[in-house]
């Protein structure tokens, strides 16, 4: 029979009883560590077990004994970003002081699978949720949360659902990046944002515009793009706005794949324009790019904590932290107008 038609099964509790030639109750003692089983039997129930890779269902276990899972899910954007991957590794080092454990899944940016994934999170039984939403109504939820499930959002606020949120200060955070192009004497800022569906895109879009509108500055309006979701898209983005005249003499980038797209749109120029993005990201200070910093992990350690606080039992009303934001300079930003 071909290797690909070969149905690999897990191996039983029965034909562990039956290597260690005990019966199927006392090899379920044994490896419970239940009382009243012979040393050596509890020996040999365990070198059957692990001679034919035999291991314990944990959750099934500890909700047949009445407890409840040690397991937290999160629906994440993409965790090949580094953003994602940094607040998932705040949460999980939160949750390990409390003796719970992870499980994450990518949502995709999509509604419909992220829906899928919550649902199958419940199922099995998660203690809490956190979800970085990509839905735009999280009313469904509010049946699930009466009935003892906590869930926290993180980076995007819920929509038609009252629960926890740990967000980032989006709006004071591009208000300062156009602030700091604009004290460096720039007028033609360009904005590369991504889906302005995104509460956070949407919020540095507002911050970014107040900025603009407050210094009676208009020269920037034919030079923004919305929806540029992808390191390639903004990368042909930044090209094409450099290829304008007059070109924006800044640029501003409203994440850290954007500003990776935008450097690569900028390589190779001998006068870049002044490029200040949104988030930090690996190599930016080599790179001598300008950001607006804040500490990704304290933005999972803060949703785990209220995570839990909610499993202790808190019961008050929704609350919302926000993570505050700082302009870092390494250079790009600080480039006067060409």
């Amino acid at each position: 029979m071909p290797a690909d038609d070969v149905t690999v099964r897990r191996p039983t509790l029965t034909q562990v009883a039956a290597l260690a030639g005990v019966s199927l109750k006392t090899a379920s003692r044994a490896l419970n560590q239940e009382p009243n089983v012979a040393p050596s039997t509890g020996r040999r129930v365990r070198d059957a077990a692990d001679l034919l890779g035999y291991r314990l269902n944990g959750i099934a276990r500890e909700l047949r004994r009445g407890a409840t899972s040690a397991l937290v899910g999160l629906v994440s954007g993409d965790l090949t970003n580094p953003f994602y991957s940094a607040v998932a590794s705040g949460i999980e080092r939160e949750l390990r002081q409390h003796g719970l454990l992870l499980i994450t899944a990518n949502n995709d940016e999509d509604a419909v699978l992220e829906r899928s994934l919550v649902d199958a999170f419940l199922e099995r039984r998660v203690r809490a949720l956190l979800v970085i939403p990509s839905a735009d109504d999280h009313g469904y939820l509010a049946v699930e949360g009466n009935h003892g499930v906590p869930f926290v959002f993180v980076d995007r606020p819920p929509d038609g659902l009252a629960a926890d949120a740990v967000l980032i200060d989006n709006v004071g955070g591009a208000r300062s990046a156009g602030e700091h192009l604009l004290a460096a004497g720039h007028r033609r800022i360009a904005l590369v944002a991504d889906l302005v569906r995104m509460a956070p895109q949407q919020g540095r879009i507002d911050g970014f515009v107040g900025a603009m509108r407050a210094a009676g500055n208009d020269a920037w309006e034919r030079y923004i793009r919305t929806d540029v979701h992808d390191v390639r898209h903004a990368e042909r983005t930044v090209r094409e706005l450099l290829a304008h005249d007059p070109a924006p003499t800044a640029i501003f980038t409203a994440n850290n794949r954007l500003t990776t797209g935008a450097l690569r749109g900028m390589r190779g120029l001998a006068e870049p324009p002044a490029l200040v993005g949104f988030d930090d990201f690996e190599l930016a200070d080599v790179l001598g790019t300008t950001v607006v910093a804040h500490d990704m992990t304290a933005l999972g350690r803060e949703a785990a904590r209220l995570a839990y606080e909610r499993i202790s039992g808190h019961s008050g009303p929704a609350r919302t932290i926000v993570i505050s934001t700082s302009i870092i300079a390494r250079g790009s930003g600080e480039r006067p107008p060409q």
